[in-house]
């Protein structure tokens, strides 16, 4: 008996772009139409061992839900060979295999019956179903008229109590509150003790990271690795900063940098960011100093903003002086994102001492430390602030000017690790 839960062979999934509908039309009835060929996945090949959890990881757009659409049968691939062996539980997108019109209590029935269960085998998990989505009367009213939250919690409650032997997830969990997102993933953790196998694709490097034995790299439709989840969640933060230079990547292009360890520097004189800026940043400040360039650096000089947990990282700030200041304070604060402070410094808290910087200067801040905060997603808020006079004033601040992710496999309670070393010993 093969031990393979999932075969992925030279797997090719080829969209034809046209530049206006009537085209594809035109081309149908065998009329010649000019169009491009877009792949949204090119001769990808990995396999999937029963009893392993496997992640999908890649920027938007580089075909990890395509994928899992076609293991499902959602999709048809235009070549290569899908091959599952295990009965398949899938949470794709949102109300995915759900009739709209129908009740939630009607559309557990049609879930299963889809999935191949007899009715009175839906009968027997109905229960467990309706007390793990836990949303009261609204199991008879039509999901339609349900929330996001709700949809989520009703299709995962199908999808974990049918007991599948493969149980694929799609970014669907992201939607929930955090109490159902938990309960959730403590699910997935007993389906992990019991062996069975799990396919999960999400943003959440944490989770990847903490649940994953493995994972798989896709860009622009090609897989460029396999790995252990530390080593994949590395290559993509490459990943992040080779496209902004260069969009053509190859795998050799990944293996032959980190082989090398290069250390990035500046481009142009301006810093990479490989990752978003808030466009609803608050800025304010009389800007006699200004922050004119920023970064965030991992424990191995890469631009990113995904930081693992206990790992040194650097924020790096530029600042020019448009007149004669002296004693600036230069700040980082990194917050919540209900906007709680979690932490933050100053080079007036730090006694970093501080020349006076003349008209038209500029000066490089960096201001390096352990990422001890718990796993999640956070603000980084930058500030250049002083005392002229004896009077504060606000030169420069940009609030929530970017997201910061904490890759973390381990967390404890409250907003940082206090990472204890704890000893249990048997005393006569």
């Amino acid at each position: 008996m093969s031990d393979t839960a999932i075969t992925v062979k030279n797997l090719n999934k080829l969209y034809k772009l046209y530049g206006k509908p009537m085209d594809r039309l035109k081309e149908s009835l065998g009329m010649k139409v000019k169009h491009s060929e877009h792949y949204a996945l090119k001769n990808v090949n990995f396999e999937i061992y029963k009893g392993e959890t496997v992640g999908i990881i890649g920027t938007n757009g580089s075909g990890k839900s395509t994928c899992l659409k076609i293991i499902t049968g959602v999709l048809n691939q235009t070549s290569g060979s899908v091959e599952v062996n295990g009965r398949i539980s899938a949470l794709l997108e949102l109300g995915a295999g759900f009739n709209p019109e129908y009740s939630g209590i009607e559309n557990v029935y049609l879930n299963g019956t889809m999935i191949g269960f007899s009715r009175e085998e839906i009968d027997e998990k109905l229960e467990s179903i309706l007390e793990f989505a836990d949303i009261g009367d609204y199991i008879y009213q039509p999901v339609k008229s349900y929330s996001s939250g709700m949809f989520v919690r009703l299709a995962f409650a199908v999808a974990i109590n049918i007991d599948p032997e493969i149980l694929i997830v799609d970014e669907a969990l992201s939607v929930g509150d955090v109490f159902f997102q938990a309960k959730c993933f403590k699910k997935i953790d007993e389906f992990r003790k019991q062996g069975k196998t799990i396919l999960i694709v999400s943003h959440d490097l944490s989770s990847i990271t903490k649940y994953c034995d493995r994972v798989v790299l896709l860009d622009q439709g090609i897989k460029l690795a396999e790995g252990s989840s530390k080593d994949m969640v590395d290559l993509f933060k490459r990943v992040l900063v080779k496209q902004q230079e260069d969009p053509t990547i190859t795998e050799e292009d990944l293996t032959s940098e980190k082989e090398r360890d290069v250390r990035r520097e500046e481009v142009d004189d301006e810093w990479e960011k490989p990752f978003s800026l808030n466009p609803d940043l608050l800025e304010y400040g009389n800007h006699e100093a200004k922050i004119i360039d920023f970064t965030i650096l991992d424990e191995n000089g890469i631009p990113s903003n995904a930081i693992e947990k206990f790992s040194d990282f650097t924020v790096k700030m530029k600042v020019k002086f448009f007149k004669k200041i002296e004693d600036a304070i230069f700040a980082i604060t990194i917050k919540d994102l209900k906007g709680t402070e979690i932490t933050g410094t100053n080079t007036m808290f730090e006694n970093v001492e501080i020349e006076t910087h003349l008209e038209n200067s500029i000066v490089e801040i960096s201001f390096k430390q352990q990422m001890l905060i718990q796993g999640g997603e956070y603000l980084l808020s930058l500030g250049c602030t002083g005392y002229p006079k004896g009077e504060f004033d606000v030169y420069h601040r940009l609030y929530d000017i970017c997201g910061i992710t904490v890759v973390s496999s381990k967390d404890t309670v409250g907003f940082y690790d206090m990472d204890s070393k704890i000893e249990v010993k048997e005393v006569e």
